[in-house]
Order: structure tokens, then sequence, then C-alpha cells
């Protein structure tokens, strides 16, 4: 059993945007799946679905990501392993195109699991990444809303859970922080527990407002509830409810997998665009995903 399944970030989605959202999340899913399905990790399916996404100027992530109030772009991101509990994680990455490819090199070639700014560029120089101007990270749109002072409660995170053929759950969590940030800000994506998390029961991975993620660790929270005996259909819901009842009108999203192949994905806000593949290696995407029926 193999699977995979990635987001695009909850929030108040456009009426124009919800169509132009799907297509790259279901390329997304269609490359990591091609991956599984060859006999590929989990770790290599969810790096590359991300980097699709970071490379796509539309997400919050990558090139294209939402500008600081300085007009740069801050890149934070998180891969993580349930086999091994080991994770890579960067954050405020102004020169790397995907941070998502360092963050796997952090894992898997690092005795630490967290790098942030110039020591994580440090890192990247001696992974052999490549480091580019951060004008190269910046899209015409943004740089556009930048120039109005544009705000969107749009968490245009993305990230990724896969299933591999050995039975091995991964994560992969992707941002560039909320619209407008001060200098040196970091939200959940990068957080073990927060913005991500994987064990060798369950995977969830987060979106929304980092502030308040943080403060319940929602994706090991999501995790708990599959380890009590919860569905993952369900155990999304009860991470995202239960922190509705710690922090009323809390903003956040969730996708989650269990080591069985099952979905689940939650979220407080209007919509979250995601993309899955079934059992039957169909990509199916939808802004409003509900699992309970599956």
């Amino acid at each position: 059993m193999t699977g995979i399944i990635v987001h695009g970030g909850a929030g108040s989605w456009t009426k124009a945007e919800p169509p132009e959202a799907l297509p790259p999340l279901e390329k997304a899913a269609k490359a990591g799946w091609q991956i599984l399905n060859s006999g590929g990790s989990a770790l290599d399916a969810v790096e590359a679905a991300t980097i699709l996404l970071e490379d796509h100027p539309l997400y919050d992530a990558g090139y294209g990501s939402y500008l600081t109030e300085q007009g740069e772009v801050e890149l934070d991101a998180i891969i993580g392993d349930g086999t091994t509990l080991n994770f890579g994680a960067v954050a405020g990455v102004k020169h790397v195109k995907n941070p998502i490819r360092l963050a796997r090199g952090i894992l898997e070639h690092s005795d630490h699991n967290f790098f942030i700014g110039d020591g994580a560029e440090d890192i990247a120089r001696r992974l052999g990444i490549e480091l580019i101007s951060n004008l190269l990270l910046v899209s015409d749109r943004e740089f556009s809303r930048f120039e109005k002072r544009y705000e969107q409660t749009v968490y245009g995170t993305v990230g990724a859970i896969a299933l591999d053929n050995d039975g091995r759950l991964a994560v992969a969590t992707s941002t560039g922080g909320t619209r407008l940030k001060p200098r040196g800000r970091v939200g959940d994506s990068p957080v073990w527990g927060a913005g991500a998390y994987v064990n060798q029961v369950a995977a969830a991975g987060a979106t929304g407002k980092g502030e308040q993620i943080m403060r319940v660790l929602l994706s090991q929270r999501a995790v708990d509830f599959v380890e009590e005996g919860q569905p993952a259909s369900q155990a999304a819901k009860s991470a995202i409810a239960n922190m509705l009842d710690l922090l009323p009108g809390a903003e956040a999203g969730l996708i989650m997998m269990d080591r069985h192949g099952n979905y689940g994905a939650a979220y407080s806000t209007q919509a979250m665009p995601v993309a899955w593949v079934d059992g039957d290696g169909i990509v199916h995407t939808a802004m409003n995903p509900d699992f309970s029926a599956v």
C-alpha cells in the first residue's frame, strides 16, 4: 500500500484562484506517486512533490513567496522520516531556491536538525546547493502586492505526506511565511510537532496562522489522536476541533495519513486545496476535502 497527499494552504481563497490552485497540486501528487510506484522512498516522494510547489508562483513557498516588511523573501521548510523520527528543518533562508532540498540534506548529512539564516546557507554551500539572489525568489505578482501593502488571509504554505512500499511515512512542509511579516519571524512550518510531525503510526502537516498552530502543537496532536484509535479522517477533525476549543477563531488546516494509507484533512478556514492519489492510482483534487466518507 502506497499513497500521497499534498496541500496548497488554508485560507480565504478568492473565486479566481481555486481553479488555478488545483492543477499544480494534481501534478505534484502525480509526481510523488510515480516515485512511489517505481519503488522510491516516501522521503523522495514528498521532496519531489514539494519542490514542484515551491517552484510554482501561486503558492507561498519558494519562488513567489510572500514578502516581508522589508520586501524580501524568507523561507522555512521541514522534512521528516517516520521510521527514524529524524527530521531536517531550516528557517529564514533567503538565497536557496528549494529550501525543502536543504532540509533533506540536513536530515541526511547533519548531526543537528534545525538551522536558521546564514548558518543554514553555510550548510547549503557544504552540500553543494547553489545560493541565488533573493530577487530571483520574488514574483511580479507578489512584488505588486507588496507595493500595495496587499493583505489576504490565504496561508499558501505547501505540504506533502507519503507512504512507500516499505511502509515508511514521510512528511514535508515549506513556506514563505505570512505577508509583510517582520524580518526574522518564524511560524509553525519548520517546527517539529507544529507544522509537521510523523512517526511509524501516522503523519500530519499543518497550514494556517503559525502563532496559533505552535501553541497547540497541531500536527503532533493529530497523530496522537490516531495513536488513541481514531481513523485519520476523524483525527484531523479532532485536532482542529481541539485547537478551536483552546483558541476560538483559530485559522488552520491539516492533512494526514496513517500507516495503512488512510487519508485525513480538516480546516477552520474557507478552503484548503488538496490533491491525493487513491488505491487505483487516480489523482483527486478538492478545495474542500472530506475523507470521512472514504
